[in-house]
């Protein structure tokens, strides 16, 4: 086998995942190749030397395993300062009330909760349905919208609906393709083992940054959300 074979089969697969195919450093994989060039060398036909160009190709075939394992290294340290910041960044803003995008919300059976449903097209008949742990669905009539966002309030105490966690959907003709956002204050923010970054909202529980629409700011008299 050649240095070129062995370094052809590293640029198929270790360099896709950022480490060469021993999982050496940057500086032991010079060394292993510079050591089985020298017995290539040595050990090559002297009545059919190998084409010196093919050491040429072996030396660029090295240089470019360095470069993108150099580069790997490279995107995952920022990516770790990015997700330090970020998290700093988000830790700024416990206690503020946010927007955030779910398909279900929690409810203390007492405190109103608002949200908003954004449509992409006309909609008649429209409706927010809440369907509860037992599969009864809750329904709030708001009829005919036209594309955009429109304010919602979800009242426990007047809709008869009891503590616990409900199912968000939007229904009606032409609802299709709607999203939902939900009101509640930011409790806290941490990493999870994964290293994502996973944010504790009331009213929705745990969600993903992305999930954030809106920061509305930190009341100092609203209620108290419910912390999940």
């Amino acid at each position: 086998m050649t240095v070129s074979s062995i370094f052809s089969n590293t640029s198929g697969n270790g360099t896709a995942s950022g480490a060469n195919i021993t999982g050496n450093s940057s500086s032991e994989t010079s060394q292993m190749f510079t050591k089985l060039l020298v017995a290539q060398i040595q050990n090559q036909d002297p009545l059919s030397p190998t084409d010196p160009s093919q050491f040429v190709n072996q030396l660029t075939q090295l240089a470019q395993t360095e470069s993108l394992q150099n580069l790997s290294n490279l995107t995952s340290a920022s990516t770790s300062v990015l997700q330090s910041m970020q998290v700093l960044a988000l830790g700024a803003q416990v206690g503020s009330d946010v927007m955030a995008e779910t398909t279900s919300v929690t409810l203390d059976g007492k405190t109103a909760v608002s949200g908003q449903v954004t449509l992409a097209t006309s909609s008649t008949n429209t409706k927010l349905v809440l369907t509860g742990a037992d599969g009864v669905k809750h329904e709030i009539p708001l009829g005919t919208k036209e594309p955009g966002t429109s304010a919602v309030r979800i009242d426990p105490a007047k809709l008869g609906l009891k503590e616990g966690k409900y199912t968000l959907s939007v229904e009606g003709t032409g609802a299709a393709n709607s999203t939902i956002d939900i009101q509640g204050r930011l409790n806290s923010v941490r990493l999870a083992a994964s290293g994502d970054v996973v944010l504790s909202i009331g009213n929705v529980g745990d969600a993903a940054p992305a999930a954030i629409t809106a920061f509305n700011g930190k009341s100092t008299g609203s209620a108290t959300q419910s912390v999940l």
